[in-house]
Order: C-alpha cells, then sequence, then structure tokens
C-alpha cells in the first residue's frame, strides 16, 4: 500500500531526560553514603576511645612524664609540616601559572585543610578551588594542583615510611636492622614522581574525566622542589613523635626509637591519606603507629604518644586554619557577594589577572 505523501512524518521523540524519581534517588544515595561515611568514623572513633579507656591508668602515667618544655618543643615541631607543605604546594601552583605570595596562599590551602576533617575525599579540593577562584585561579588548576599535592605527598610518606615496614610485621629487634635494608625501595617509590610519567598521569586523568588539558605540563625543577618541601615534612612531623618517645622513656637504642618514630610516623600516616571515607585518616594512622612503636616502647607509652600527637596536630591545622581565614576574610576571599559590594570590592572569579577568559 503506498504511503500517502501529504502524511505528517512521525515526530522524532525527544531524548530522554533524568526524570525527578532518577533525581531523588541518587539524592537519596548520596545522602546515604555520607551517613554511612560519618558512622564509620564514629564507630573508628569510639573503638579508639575504648581502647584508650581500658589502658587509661597506664597511658596517664605515662602522659604525666611528658613535661611542660617537651610539650612545647613538640608543638613547635607539629607547627613545621603546615609550613613546608602550603610552600610545596605554592610551587606547584606556580608552576602551572598561578604565582601567589605566602599569606595568600597559606590563606587558600590552610582553610581549605580543614575539609579533610570531613567524611569524604573532595572537600578540601572544593574549598581550595571556591577561595582559589576569588584570586582568579582557574578551578581547574587549582583542583589538579590539590590532587597532584596529595599524591605526592602520599608517595614522599610512604619513601620516608618504607624502613618502618618491618615493624608492621615482625616483632623481634631484627625489624630495625631490615628496616633500613627497605630504603633499596625508594628508588622504585620515586619513579613515580618521574616528571614525565607524573604529567602523563595527570593527562590521561584529565582526558578520561572529559577536562581540557592543562596549559603547560610541570616542570622537573617544580617537582622536585615540591618533592623536597613535602619529604621535609614528613621528617619534622616524624620528630614530634620521637621527641615525645624519648620523654615518655623509651628503653630501646637511638637507631630503634628513631626508626619507629621518624619513619612509622610517615608511614601510618601514607596509609591513612588513603582512607579517605575517614575524616583525616582518624583512627587509622593512631592504630598503624601504635603498631609500629610498641615493639620499642610499650603498648601504653605508644597509645600516649599518639593521643597527644593527634591532639597536637588538630591543634596545628586549626591554628593555621584560623590565621588563613582571618587573611582571607579580610581580603575578601571568603566574603559573601553582598559583603562584597558593600565594600566595593570588584571580585570576579571567571576573569584571570590577565584579563582573559578562563
Amino acid at each position: 500500500m503506498a504511503q500517502d505523501p501529504s502524511a505528517t512524518p512521525a515526530a522524532t521523540p525527544a531524548p530522554a531526560t533524568p526524570s525527578a524519581t532518577t533525581k531523588a534517588a541518587a539524592t537519596r544515595r548520596a545522602r546515604l553514603f555520607s551517613g554511612l561515611r560519618i558512622l564509620l568514623a564514629l564507630l573508628v572513633v569510639a573503638a579508639v576511645a575504648v581502647a584508650v579507656a581500658k589502658n587509661w591508668r597506664e597511658v596517664s602515667a605515662d602522659i604525666g612524664r611528658i613535661d611542660a618544655a617537651t610539650f612545647v618543643l613538640a608543638a613547635v615541631l607539629v607547627c613545621l609540616p603546615p609550613v613546608f607543605t602550603v610552600l610545596g604546594w605554592r610551587v606547584l601552583m606556580a608552576d602551572l601559572g598561578s604565582p601567589l605570595h605566602l599569606a595568600p596562599a597559606g590563606g587558600i590551602f590552610f582553610v581549605g585543610q580543614l575539609g579533610k576533617y570531613v567524611p569524604g575525599a573532595v572537600w578540601s579540593i572544593v574549598a581550595q578551588a571556591e577561595i582559589g577562584a576569588r584570586l582568579h585561579i582557574p578551578r581547574k588548576r587549582s583542583a589538579v594542583v590539590a590532587f597532584v599535592s596529595v599524591a605526592m605527598a602520599a608517595i614522599c610518606g610512604l619513601i620516608v615510611g618504607a624502613p618502618a615496614l618491618p615493624l608492621l610485621i615482625t616483632r623481634d629487634d631484627s625489624a630495625a636492622r631490615t628496616g633500613w635494608a627497605l630504603l633499596l625501595a625508594v628508588p622504585l617509590l620515586a619513579v613515580v614522581l618521574w616528571p614525565p610519567l607524573l604529567n602523563w598521569g595527570i593527562a590521561t586523568v584529565l582526558r578520561v574525566l572529559r577536562r581540557e588539558q592543562l596549559e603547560h605540563r610541570l616542570s622537573g625543577r617544580a617537582v622536585l622542589a615540591a618533592t623536597l618541601y613535602f619529604i621535609a615534612a614528613w621528617v619534622s612531623s616524624g620528630l614530634h613523635v620521637l621527641v615525645l618517645a624519648r620523654a615518655i622513656g623509651a628503653d630501646t637504642g637511638t637507631g630503634q626509637l628513631v626508626l619507629a618514630s621518624l619513619s612509622g610516623f610517615a608511614l601510618a600516616s601514607s596509609i591513612a591519606m588513603f582512607s579517605v571515607i575517614l575524616p583525616a585518616g582518624v583512627g587509622v594512622r593512631e592504630g598503624v603507629l601504635v603498631l609500629i612503636l610498641a615493639p620499642v616502647t610499650s603498648t601504653s607509652a605508644a597509645t600516649a604518644v599518639v593521643v597527644i600527637s593527634r591532639f597536637l596536630t588538630v591543634a596545628a591545622d586549626v591554628v593555621f586554619a584560623l590565621g588563613g581565614w582571618l587573611y582571607a576574610r579580610s581580603h575578601h576571599l571568603v566574603t559573601s557577594p553582598q559583603e562584597r559590594q558593600h565594600d566595593h570590592i570588584e571580585v570576579d572569579p571567571d576573569v584571570p589577572a590577565d584579563g582573559s577568559r578562563s
């Protein structure tokens, strides 16, 4: 049967759009996952609290051995890693085209770092990108630098912490001697920081995410400088653990204690960095560090060290974040549009400093 040429062709069906039901289901899943992360974090904190409470008599006795001078020295040492870390982050940011003075760099980095205490993996990156946009830093650049900084810091932590790995495997005195042999693994880990491989990884991730590529690659000089800063941050972090452990009265050789403190803290913290569902790796770092320190001190002494260490590191993060927030607030990096309009401040995050659109 011939088709009537005057017949109206069938309408092409419109492309399907996400229904309200689909969006609602996605929202429920996101809330469920967030709730599970928070619940898991609370369970880990509760488990740590119960473990400390059960041994509180011995732990409190070990804490009492730390005098005021030692506590102040440990607090000063804890303040060095954030400084080294922001310097490494600043080197990478400058190399990709956004040089910053130290004060605004701290305003972006330290305020954003508080996001690591929220269960999840991206809150620090989101916060840094939003604050950096007020200084005309493209959000893509902020996100890439944040991801690269975290990855490089974790790798540097594994490099510094590799010698302490045998302390997680064996409990005899040969662990310390075996640990130094693991320095042979350092070149293997350092390969990951090889600039061509690092740039290839960044380009691959951006391509998978269907994002525009960076304007240019990271230079070898910037990668080397950032690596040195991150290693300095890990070493200074371990020094505060060493100071606390010595004050408690560890009766082992200096070499064993240095290995367990410096390398042990870096290894425990690096492992905790991969537990993205827990805020700041809480519980994971403490558990691993107790396992590393206990063979060269005692379980109660190791527990006392990790309790004070967590308190000092959180306090340092809060102090630096407060300083960064005060700077960011005074320079309208965290103020509302209404406040900026009232103070006649013009800030357009979409316009770079050179006036061109990004």
